[in-house]
């Protein structure tokens, strides 16, 4: 069998860390009810004001059925608003719902205290250099992820 040196991946590292800040947030937010995904879709619509369905679940590498059931349940709580595409009924547009404030600011508050326990140690020059490293990483896996979509027959 091919040998692998997994501790001299960038990708072993990058997946652990990002499994590791996951699971922090999840425990972080858990007590006040609300799930990782959730904070996920409150945080793109957020970012995004509204989106899609479909893109949403794209943002979030998970199928669109998946997502259809979290956004079911947070329908129920109030915390998104959907609705249909006037162009194509079978789009449906996502919004966050003014009742989402509260849960979005606690998602915050502790999305701030994993980020503090999470750079520990580092200096805000580190933190810098750490940030402008992984977009790096993110834009080299990007724009060639963009050019063998786009080649793709």
């Amino acid at each position: 069998m091919l040998q692998y040196d997994f501790e001299e991946s960038i990708g072993y590292w990058l997946t652990l860390s990002t499994q590791a800040y996951h699971r922090a947030l999840s425990e972080a937010i858990a007590p006040y009810g609300i799930t990782y995904r959730q904070s996920q879709v409150l945080g793109w619509l957020v970012l995004k004001k509204e989106m899609s369905q479909a893109q949403l679940a794209a943002k979030m590498m998970i199928e669109p059925p998946t997502l259809a059931g979290i956004l079911e349940r947070m329908e129920r709580c109030g915390w998104i608003v959907r609705r249909h595409c006037e162009e194509d009924r079978r789009k449906k547009w996502i919004q966050a719902a003014p009742a989402a404030e509260p849960v979005w600011e606690k998602i915050v508050e502790c999305a701030m205290g994993i980020r503090s326990r999470a750079t520990e140690g580092l200096s805000e020059r580190q933190q810098a250099t750490l940030k402008k490293l992984l977009r790096r990483v993110n834009k080299n896996l990007a724009t060639r992820s963009s050019a063998a979509t786009a080649k793709a027959p």
